[in-house]
């Protein structure tokens, strides 16, 4: 243990010479906040662990559940099914922000759930439209996704619950690894391993071609209309690399996402990028809807790639942006993975005043 003695009496002496150097007032700010970022990080372990890996975390996600309740006896938005050739897709707003979504092929009268956080809202979905449930696609392991997992794969008795088995996921009977493909009638459902939020989250792909429309992808907390999820579980580069599996698909994929964040994401897009047009006719679309309380999606990727600053880490103009790289010269430009932490702490920043 003499090890750790001498370490112990090093960083002492560190402490000391610093606050006995003149510049001991800066040394101090300097000491109190790197306690406290390190505090914070240490306290949001703590929580984050408590939620994911306790009987506390279900606790706090069924008191949200009561609240919203409450509070949205109707949901927190007003949502417009997309109907296709055979295929609807129906979103159903849960929580404060949350979506789930009904995928349902109309011929078969099958239907597939997409995080069904709220079993009451998904249930009456499900009964209004008069079909039958017989699977969840579960994107990750989080209750505000998986909350529901339980009640109705007990009311639907040969309901199947997919998603990664690296993730934990409440009631899971079949297990998913990236490309494995979900078939429910028409349906033809995608499977695409994107790490970061969490270790084992998934996106879904709905193929368009057998219905002859868009693809449409559903991705949890992956990606927003202008944001992208926070990296609880991985690195910027696990991140970044998740987000350009989604930047290999088409324009036209409909982007349905896990929350309604967009109008406070557009509104940072524009602190990073204020003279990106497309950003703000976004914006003025966005407040009209949220003004009458209309759900924003879905958008298409071929939108995000114009406006999404967590998508355009590849752009010249928001590197320029950020002002000097993180190089000790400042001249070394940002790593996109860098680009993307830099965003993300900006982000925070921003959300913060």
């Amino acid at each position: 243990m003499a090890w750790l003695w001498v370490t112990s009496c090093g960083l002492l002496l560190f402490v000391v010479v610093l606050l006995l150097s003149p510049r001991s007032c800066r040394a101090r700010r300097t000491l109190r906040g790197l306690f406290m970022a390190r505090s914070r990080r240490l306290l949001f372990r703590i929580g984050y662990s408590l939620y994911t890996r306790t009987w506390l975390g279900y606790l706090f996600y069924r008191q949200q559940l009561r609240r919203a309740r409450n509070r949205y006896p109707k949901g927190h938005s007003r949502t417009q099914p997309r109907l296709f050739n055979g295929v609807k897709v129906l979103p159903i707003p849960v929580l404060s922000d949350n979506y789930s979504y009904l995928i349902i092929d109309t011929q078969a009268r099958l239907a597939v759930a997409v995080d069904p956080s709220d079993p009451q809202a998904v249930q009456a979905s499900i009964e209004k439209e008069g079909v039958t449930l017989v699977a969840i696609l579960c994107t990750h392991k989080h209750w505000d996704h998986s909350g529901g997992n339980r009640d109705l794969s007990r009311r639907h008795q040969d309901c199947r619950v997919y998603g990664s088995p690296q993730d934990g996921i409440p009631y899971l009977t079949h297990p998913l690894c990236h490309q494995d493909v979900v078939s429910v009638g028409r349906l033809q459902i995608r499977a695409l391993a994107t790490p970061g939020h969490t270790q084992g989250h998934l996106v879904y792909l709905l193929d368009g071609e057998p219905y002859k429309g868009p693809s449409c992808l559903f991705s949890g907390d992956l990606l927003f209309l202008s944001g992208c999820g926070r990296t609880f579980e991985g690195t910027a580069e696990t991140m970044l690399s998740s987000l350009d599996t989604v930047l290999g698909l088409g324009d036209d994929t409909l982007l349905w996402p896990g929350h309604e964040y967009a109008e406070e994401n557009l509104g940072f897009a524009g602190v990073v990028e204020p003279e990106n047009l497309a950003r703000e006719r976004k914006m003025q679309w966005v407040q009209r809807q949220r003004m009458e309380r209309r759900s924003t999606c879905p958008s298409t990727l071929g939108e995000e790639r114009s406006y999404n600053p967590f998508l355009r880490t590849h752009c010249l103009v928001l590197q320029e942006a950020l002002g000097p790289g993180p190089g000790p010269t400042g001249d070394d430009g940002y790593s996109r993975a860098q680009l993307l932490e830099k965003l993300r702490q900006l982000k925070d920043l921003h959300k913060s005043k």
